[in-house]
């Protein structure tokens, strides 16, 4: 599943990215790498959310988080 398909409240683990290669490295700087878990704090009605890695919040927006593939913790 993708993280966008993901329930605010709900504990997941990334399984990888299909994001262009700036951009993933960008994110794997931030803490987000295989294996990592991540939490969905809220989502925004227009695909927008806002998730805690590592203990930091980030805003992502739909045409990122579609392309981040996680499963359920």
């Amino acid at each position: 599943m993708t993280l966008q398909e993901g329930m605010p409240g709900g504990r997941y683990r990334v399984q990888g990215t299909a994001l262009p290669l700036g951009l993933a490295r960008r994110l794997q700087a931030l803490g987000m790498t295989h294996g990592c878990p991540v939490q969905v704090l809220r989502k925004k009605r227009r695909g927008a959310m806002i998730i805690k890695i590592r203990g930091s919040r980030f805003a992502l927006g739909q045409a990122v988080s579609t392309r981040i593939l996680v499963e359920e913790e």
